[in-house]
């Protein structure tokens, strides 16, 4: 059979943009629907805006930490329109230029749904289409949780189209999006409550981090609400009435929901083509990113695997090399480095603590100061925390994570040590750069603990 295209991708976000134009690169006739935005949630509704918002929430404590210096600077406040315009430009250049990316590459774009007729056949926007192979890579979609008046609530998407700054919050969750929006709302100036069902925020992060994270959190005026869930959300002139399972209400101008994305597999016609998907809607799929249908490949936050750019655009380009450059291929989904934008950020690379202790013993190595900046700027919440968790039979370091200021650009470099193996004696030999938080990593030499000897005994 001809098809009208050798593979068709649907989702023009980072997995499906990269995916579609490698592919096209190597010679095969490909075409890219996406319904919404090119770039998709990290260009439009995620990473960037929400990093540029992190930015500007800092440039409030640099102002005010800035007399400890010596600088007299006076502030008028903050500019919630000036910062949006500036915000939106930076998006729209960025959403622009994936979707130039494509027709550089001569790939066929459709501003359309695509929905699935059969397994080899899509309604796009109306019109029958026909690929020989099929990528889903339509991410994800935020949920609200399903209580009374959930619809009073905004989700993260919402954070980028309000007109003004929310002056009272309320931030449901306590995951990396939630503590990252309960940072931008307070830094620029909001009072916000951050609720959350868990003993500690960042469920899945390593135990110091979280418990240093929390601390940083309450340090910035954030009213932490832990061990409880919302109950329902009521109508309050302009605002919001949380009730809480604690019995306690608290009122709000804007209530988020910041409790997870799921994938934005509802109404694609998954059945039709014979797809498999698990009970959230993620798409099953094997090594390979085949799903039970073996021409059909799915690819970034659809799986709800790793929810990362980097990690969709780097499964995106293997497969299209694998698929169509000669040249198979896998990218790694261990030791990914990620970071969480609050206040101060959060770099991570490898096992937590007791990831690690479970495989066997380890040695745990920890460090907490205070930053040179905040000896003298005196400001409170912004000690800095370092990890290193490293096998005690390879001294392999297994683990790498730290709160503080310039974590993530940190971690960047870190990742690409724990990656290839670097041992404590690969860090131990390593020379510092003085004075920075970055070197304390390789001058780490009493060991704090010693963990997961139990388990290797049983």
């Amino acid at each position: 059979m001809q098809y009208d295209f050798d593979l068709f991708v649907i989702g023009g976000g980072s997995a499906g943009v990269r995916c579609g134009r490698i592919a096209a690169g190597h010679g095969a006739r490909v075409a890219v629907a996406e319904e919404r935005f090119w770039g998709g949630t990290c260009v439009n509704v995620g990473c960037v805006p929400k990093k540029i918002m992190v930015n500007a929430a800092e440039y409030g404590a640099w102002a005010t930490d800035a007399a400890a210096f010596g600088w007299e600077i006076a502030t008028a406040g903050h500019d919630w329109a000036k910062l949006a315009a500036a915000r939106d430009g930076e998006v729209a250049r960025l959403s622009g230029i994936y979707d130039r990316l494509l027709a550089g590459a001569g790939v066929t774009t459709f501003e359309a749904r695509a929905t699935f007729v059969d397994a080899h056949t899509l309604d796009v926007g109306g019109k029958r289409v026909t690929a020989e192979r099929i990528v889903i890579a339509v991410g994800g979609t935020p949920a609200r949780l399903p209580i009374p008046g959930a619809e009073l609530g905004l989700v993260s998407d919402d954070l980028f189209t309000l007109k003004a700054l929310p002056k009272r919050s309320v931030v449901i969750g306590g995951g990396y999006i939630a503590v990252e929006f309960a940072s931008i709302l307070r830094g620029l100036g909001a009072e916000v409550d951050l609720l959350y069902r868990a003993p500690l925020p960042l469920r899945g992060f390593d135990e110091d981090i979280r418990a240093a994270a929390a601390e940083a959190l309450a340090a910035q005026g954030i009213r932490l609400n832990p061990d409880v869930t919302p109950t329902r959300i009521a109508q309050v002139g302009e605002g919001g009435m949380v009730t809480l399972s604690n019995g306690s209400t608290t009122e709000a101008d804007a209530v988020f929901f910041c409790t997870g994305r799921v994938p934005n597999t509802a109404g694609l016609g998954l059945d039709r083509a014979g797809i498999a998907a698990n009970a959230g809607g993620a798409i099953k799929v094997d090594a390979e990113h085949r799903t039970s249908v073996p021409h059909i490949y799915a690819i970034g936050d659809v799986l709800d695997r790793v929810n990362l750019t980097p990690m969709a655009t780097a499964v995106g380009h293997a497969l299209a090399d694998t698929l169509f450059g000669n040249n198979p291929r896998e990218a790694s989904y261990e030791n990914v480095p990620t970071a969480v934008f609050m206040t101060p950020p959060i770099g991570t690379v490898g096992l937590t603590e007791a990831e690690a202790a479970a495989r066997g013993p380890v040695d745990v190595y920890v460090t907490r100061f205070t930053p040179m900046r905040h000896t003298i700027s005196k400001r409170d919440g912004r000690k800095t925390l370092m990890k290193l968790v490293v096998c005690q039979r390879t001294q392999k370091v297994l683990g790498a994570h730290m709160l503080g200021e310039d974590s993530a650009e940190i971690m960047q470099g870190i990742g690409i040590a724990v990656a290839m193996g670097a041992t404590k004696q690969d860090f131990d030999r390593t020379i510092g750069i003085h004075p920075t938080a970055a070197e304390e990593f390789v001058t780490l030499r009493t060991r704090t603990r010693v963990a997961g000897v139990q388990e290797a005994a049983e």
